[in-house]
């Protein structure tokens, strides 16, 4: 896939331009859209699903890029490889580096990106957490509804993992991948959670 500039907003406030390349993962659950950049990763676009996927991932030749392989920057690489292992063997997860991540959502100061980065710290691989909890583990109880407006917003899903963030009646309430997809997310995570035990 072709690359393109695109602004991105450096530390200090000012917008810089960075070369955005692409790559397609397949994976269990469809064809995952990646971009980033030499600094990080930018995004990774979900396809909706429409029906479940049949059968387990178990090696890795049913999580493979499709496309772009032959331009990936190192973020880029460190995504497929970590997304790879999230869905054939799990338990690698917590050993590999995650990607630097370049979106301009994750650089300014804002709550969505303090629930945003709490929810990749403290909610764990087979764990979900309500939108009241998430807030509160955020610093703000009462902000359930600003908590589902940032997981509207992450622009970096499965690794910023808002399909474990679910209603407090133990719904799984909405997902950007469709209802499907996130419930194929958590059961795959209670599944692996279950035979790998950490």
């Amino acid at each position: 896939m072709a690359s393109r500039l695109v602004p991105k907003v450096t530390s200090k406030g000012r917008e810089s331009r960075c070369e955005e390349k692409h790559a397609v993962l397949l994976s269990p659950v469809g064809k995952l859209e990646i971009s980033g950049c030499e600094t990080g990763l930018h995004e990774i676009k979900l396809p909706k699903m429409s029906v479940l996927p049949s059968g387990r991932a178990e090696s890795s030749a049913a999580c493979a890029v499709c496309e772009g392989a032959e331009e990936m920057t190192e973020p880029l690489k460190q995504c497929v490889a970590w997304l790879q292992a999230y869905f054939c063997e799990p338990e690698r997860t917590t050993s590999l580096p995650l990607p630097a991540f370049h979106h301009p959502l994750l650089q300014r100061d804002s709550f969505t990106r303090q629930v945003l980065w709490t929810l990749l710290r403290d909610v764990k691989f087979g764990e979900a957490v309500s939108y009241k909890q998430l807030a509160n583990l955020a610093g703000n109880d009462r902000a359930a509804r600003a908590v589902g407006g940032a997981m509207r917003s992450n622009p970096i899903p499965i690794i910023i993992p808002c399909h474990r963030v679910i209603s407090s009646s133990g719904q799984s309430g909405n997902y950007g991948g469709g209802n499907l997809m996130k419930e194929w997310l958590l059961s795959h995570e209670k599944l692996q959670k279950e035979k790998f035990s950490y």
